[in-house]
C-alpha cells in the first residue's frame, strides 16, 4: 500500500487544491485530507477510486454514520448566564444582512408534508400559544468563531408530536425563504434542546436571525440551524442540504 500512495500523492494533491478552495470547507475536511489518513480511512489507494472527490464522498458518509452512533439523544450541551451573552451576536449567512428575506407576519404560514398526520398550516399566533421554553447555548460556526445566544420559542419534538409526525422517520427537512435548505436526523430532532425558536434575548426574532422561525441545536454546527423556515417536512429519503450538497459534513455535529 505505501507504493501505491506515493503514486497517489501528485493525484491526490493537484485534486484536493481544487476541491478545497472554499476557507470553510478546508477546515471541514481538512484533519482527512492527508494521504494517511485518506488511505486508513478507506483502506485502499487512490486507485480504487475515481477522484479524491469521490474518496472524501465516502469518508463523509463515514462520518455520518459514526456521529450517529455516538449521539445520544440524553446528552445535553453546556448552558449559559444571561452574563455570557455574546453582544452583538454576529450574523451569518450566505448572503448580506440587508438581503436577508422580509417575511409578513400577517400572511406567514409555516407549511407541513410528507410523513405527517395533521398536515395543516401553523400561522404565528398558534406557533406562539404554545408552551414556550428558553435556553442560553452556545452557536458554533464552521468558520471557526462561536458567540452564545439566548433562545425562545417551543420544543421541537413537542410539535412534532402534536402534529402527528411519524418519529420512526430517519429525517426531517426543512426548505427556508432565502432559499436555504437542510435536514437533520430525527433523534436530533427530538431532543430536548432543539428548539424552534420565535424570539431572540425575550424579544421578536428579528429579521437577520431568522425571523419567522429558527431552528435552535446547540448539538448542531451552525450551518445545521435553518433561518426563515417556510416548510418541515418528515421523510425516509434521504433529502441533502445546500451545503451538504456541496460536500460539507451532513450531520454536522458540534
Amino acid at each position: 500500500m505505501d507504493e501505491e500512495i506515493k503514486k497517489d500523492k501528485d493525484a491526490i494533491l493537484k485534486e484536493a487544491d481544487g476541491l478545497l478552495k472554499d476557507p470553510a470547507r478546508r477546515r471541514l475536511l481538512g484533519n482527512v485530507l492527508t494521504l494517511g489518513g485518506l488511505s486508513l480511512a478507506t483502506g485502499v489507494a487512490l486507485k480504487n477510486y475515481g477522484s479524491v472527490k469521490e474518496m472524501l464522498t465516502r469518508i463523509s458518509y463515514f462520518n455520518d454514520g459514526v456521529q450517529g452512533a455516538i449521539f445520544h439523544p440524553s446528552s445535553r450541551a453546556p448552558v449559559y448566564t444571561e452574563a455570557d451573552i455574546t453582544n452583538p451576536f454576529p450574523f451569518n449567512a450566505f448572503y448580506r444582512m440587508s438581503q436577508a428575506p422580509v417575511v409578513d407576519p400577517a400572511t406567514y404560514k409555516l407549511e407541513l408534508s410528507g410523513k405527517i398526520a395533521d398536515r395543516r398550516p401553523w400561522t404565528l399566533p398558534m406557533l406562539q400559544a404554545l408552551p414556550q421554553t428558553s435556553q442560553i447555548t452556545r452557536h458554533i460556526c464552521v468558520e471557526g468563531w462561536s458567540a452564545i445566544g439566548k433562545w425562545g420559542g417551543v420544543r421541537f419534538s413537542d410539535f412534532l408530536k402534536r402534529v402527528g409526525a411519524d418519529t420512526t422517520c430517519k429525517y426531517v427537512g426543512f426548505k427556508c425563504a432565502d432559499g436555504y435548505y437542510t435536514s437533520i436526523d430525527m433523534p436530533t430532532a427530538l431532543h430536548d434542546q432543539t428548539l424552534l425558536t420565535l424570539t431572540f434575548r425575550d424579544h421578536v426574532l428579528p429579521t437577520w436571525y431568522g425571523f419567522p422561525m429558527k431552528l435552535r441545536m446547540p448539538t448542531k454546527l451552525g450551518y445545521k440551524n435553518p433561518k426563515h423556515i417556510m416548510e418541515i417536512y418528515v421523510t425516509n429519503v434521504f433529502p441533502g442540504g445546500y451545503w451538504e450538497d456541496q460536500g460539507y459534513n451532513w450531520f454536522g455535529g458540534s
